[in-house]
């Protein structure tokens, strides 16, 4: 029985393959449209905020979490925005790349 219940967890619900094969994140990262901008906060902090990212079809937790580690900075992800300490804009459009956004689907304000 366990077999049976490893097999259905190990199978992608959305496209139906394996879930070392899924591709249904790759093809969510291709068809954003994230948006990167610099705000000042209080007490004229930088805070570089990334949105447009869809929280149903891509971890948004485990996305913050690598950015923060490469870029060295504190942040948060609340809801569908991505705020990071500091000024990184080209950094993070890089990082992003890296990830398997498009670099046509990155704007940056």
């Amino acid at each position: 029985m366990s077999d049976g219940t490893e097999r259905e967890t190990s199978i992608c619900p959305k496209c139906g393959l394996p879930k070392e094969l899924c591709v249904c994140e790759t093809l969510a990262k291709e068809q954003q449209k994230v948006v990167i901008k610099v705000t000042k906060k209080r007490y004229g902090k930088l805070t570089t905020e990334i949105t447009g990212i869809d929280t149903k079809q891509i971890d948004i937790k485990d996305l913050t979490r690598k950015l923060k580690q490469k870029l060295a900075c504190g942040g948060s992800a609340k809801g569908d925005t991505i705020l990071l300490q500091g000024e990184h804009k080209e950094d993070v459009k890089k990082e992003l790349i890296k990830y398997g956004f498009t670099e046509s689907s990155i704007e940056m304000k």
